[in-house]
């Protein structure tokens, strides 16, 4: 298992929309097979700050599965509004 973080910086008057597409998007991953679970977070002390946890079965699954489904073109369109405002995307093993 891996897991992607994604850290955005939001401007107060987008994140309904952000949170919105998060939502949507969210709805798509629940559907893809080697994605396990996701959770979007919101910073307590920089209200700007969002922190998307995306557990895949592996980084390869997630790269040469999911990225290359029929799903992902729906996943990113709606995602793409918000891709300048990515901090981070990386994944991550457990430890």
């Amino acid at each position: 298992m891996t897991v992607e973080y994604i850290r955005y910086r939001i401007a107060a008057d987008q994140q309904p929309a952000f949170v919105q597409a998060i939502r949507s998007a969210n709805e798509l991953l629940s559907q893809a097979p080697d994605c396990l679970t996701y959770q979007l977070s919101h910073c307590d002390e920089d209200p700007e700050l969002f922190i998307w946890r995306i557990e895949w079965t592996s980084v390869d699954r997630h790269l040469n599965g999911f990225r290359k489904s029929a799903q992902f073109g729906a996943f990113f369109q709606l995602v793409r509004p918000f891709y300048q405002s990515i901090q981070e995307m990386n994944h991550y093993a457990v430890v």
